[in-house]
């Protein structure tokens, strides 16, 4: 005898911790120098993040898919929650990456963080300007990375939040009838 499934209301997970936590916080971390990337990279890792490093921004832009000039180097579904950058790079500088990822429309609305071990005002107001969303000096203190993180975490939770609503909402009008076609179900994506 065949076993008759009977549907039944999905229950979705309300605590956005389960998908939100530090550890799913993907960083990209940017600095030309050796020592100050294994750093942050600590930082980072023991800030329960994952980490992905690179030594120019010329590198970032290619692993954010974002360099014309060159084939990308990351996935093709790329997730990144948080840029660092150092802001004094040869080549190309932090001023510059964070300038070109906030003008690229899947970049946009990632946070970027400048650090430097200069403390130049303009330097950082300019950054400030251009949409960075943080100006640390180095060397990066590990309060620092948490803080960031932690901040992050909210505003991660508060759009994770805000999708929860909105698919129970739609949940809830998939049975409601639609009055200008009798007898048939409101359709919608989930």
């Amino acid at each position: 005898m065949a076993e008759v499934m009977l549907p039944m209301k999905m229950e979705m997970a309300n605590d956005p911790s389960k998908f939100t936590s530090p550890d799913l916080l993907h960083v990209l971390a940017v600095d030309d120098s050796h020592v100050d990337r294994k750093f942050i990279e600590r930082l980072l890792k023991v800030s329960s993040c994952k980490v992905t490093v690179v030594d120019s921004a010329t590198r970032a832009l290619q692993y954010l898919g974002l360099d014309v000039n060159e084939k990308p180097i990351g996935c093709k579904d790329l997730k990144v929650n948080l840029i660092m950058t150092d802001y004094s790079m040869p080549g190309m500088t932090g001023y510059e990456l964070l300038k070109k990822i906030k003008e690229s429309s899947a970049f946009r609305d990632v946070p970027v963080v400048v650090m430097s071990s200069e403390n130049i005002l303009p330097r950082i107001d300019r950054c400030l300007e251009e949409g960075a969303e943080d100006f640390l000096l180095k060397p990066v203190k590990l309060s620092d990375v948490r803080r960031i993180r932690d901040s992050l975490i909210k505003v991660e939770d508060l759009s994770f939040t805000k999708s929860i609503n909105k698919r129970e909402l739609e949940t809830e009008n998939v049975y409601s009838l639609d009055s200008s076609v009798p007898l048939q179900l409101k359709r919608t994506k989930i």
